[in-house]
């Protein structure tokens, strides 16, 4: 039987997607051999590789200027190949940093190493759970990029409009939220995301970087972690990560197939909605982001007391709701609700929480 899935990353799939990879797992569409075992340079992966770019692109409305890379390493490895492909052919590139949770932290700290780096504004202050506002003024006229982390998978939050930034080009790390909603592109330099949450296994990461940006490396950056080495190749230039890739493209067509972003963007305010609907009447359960900037996809919430919480996970777990335990720095419980999470996912959790709080009042 399987369970509904309310893990952070690596999370859920939809099930057509996995039936689909189930039945093509040996035999690849007749090819006689699986996608694990393909060579990237033959045909049958090269239009799997055609299909991701084709696909991503036509969901999310990429602008021909654009170009998308699928390549390895994670977000994380992101975190420094944006300070070295946004050098401007210097050694130091010049970057303003908003901090908003853990991972944005991260990606600060490890540019930190490749150049001039400012952290502009921040909310630390209360523990993550709301968006500084800032504007054009906020950022150094001569910075080469601003980066943001658009949803925080700890934390909880989401930016709710996208910063103004004026002529600096804006870098968003979308790992947790990507194609659960409708972003406009070109208001973003460059947009990578990690695929784990929304989109493929982990392995792939993707990269979504405005054409004129290409080239401007610093003379320290890797080759393998050169955008525009990638994008020259059509994501080839090394061995890619080509199983989590083919599930990607498998998982863009069961997207388009349903109606698209727009389509799922509504399912999951639907979601979002309905949980935290029941949390707010409730003198049990908190959450303790502000409201304007509370996230679509991860619901931190809290019982009164840690004990509470541990037997909370615990019990949730038995009745098939599991990965529910909230992240060491925030501690309770996290719901991560994903595009491949249905609206029965979320109404079976909401269901045990008004029977978990009548039995623990």
């Amino acid at each position: 039987m399987r369970v509904y899935n309310f893990s952070a990353g690596p999370s859920m799939l939809p099930l057509e997607v996995l039936e689909k990879v189930q039945k093509n797992l040996v035999d690849y569409e007749g090819t006689g051999t699986s996608v694990m075992e393909m060579s990237h340079r033959s045909k049958p992966y090269d239009k799997i590789n055609d299909d991701a770019h084709t696909l991503l692109r036509e969901l999310m409305h990429i602008p021909d200027n654009y170009s998308i890379i699928f390549v390895q390493g994670g977000a994380s490895m992101q975190f420094e190949a944006v300070p070295l492909n946004l050098a401007h052919s210097s050694s130091c590139a010049k970057g303003d940093y908003i901090v908003t949770g853990n991972f944005s932290g991260k990606a600060y700290k490890e540019a930190k190493k490749y150049g001039d780096m400012v952290e502009v504004a921040s909310s630390k202050d209360k523990n993550f759970t709301y968006i500084p506002k800032t504007s054009a003024e906020s950022f150094r006229s001569d910075a080469d990029y601003v980066h943001i982390c658009y949803n925080n998978t700890i934390f909880g939050t989401r930016y709710d409009d996208v910063p103004d930034t004026g002529a600096i080009p804006l870098v968003a790390d979308m790992s947790s939220c990507i194609l659960s909603q409708e972003v406009d592109v070109s208001k973003f330099g460059v947009i990578y995301a990690g695929a784990q949450k929304n989109i493929a296994p982990a392995g792939v990461t993707i990269v979504i970087v405005r054409n004129d940006l290409l080239g401007q490396e610093s003379p320290l950056c890797p080759t393998m972690m050169k955008w525009a080495v990638q994008v020259e190749n059509k994501s080839l230039y090394n061995t890619p990560p080509t199983f989590s890739t083919y599930v990607a493209s498998e998982v863009f067509a069961h997207l388009k197939s349903i109606g698209g972003v727009k389509t799922i963007q509504k399912i999951n305010e639907e979601k979002a909605k309905m949980l935290y609907d029941f949390i707010d009447q409730s003198s049990f359960y908190k959450n303790p982001v502000e409201k304007q900037y509370r996230s679509l996809m991860n619901v931190p919430f809290t019982t009164p007391t840690q004990e509470l919480d541990a037997s909370f996970v615990a019990e949730a777990s038995k009745q098939g709701l599991i990965s529910l335990k909230g992240h060491r720095l925030v501690g309770g419980m996290r719901a991560s609700i994903y595009n491949a999470m249905p609206v029965e996912g979320v109404k079976k959790l909401i269901e045990f929480m008004g029977k978990f709080e009548l039995e623990n009042k």
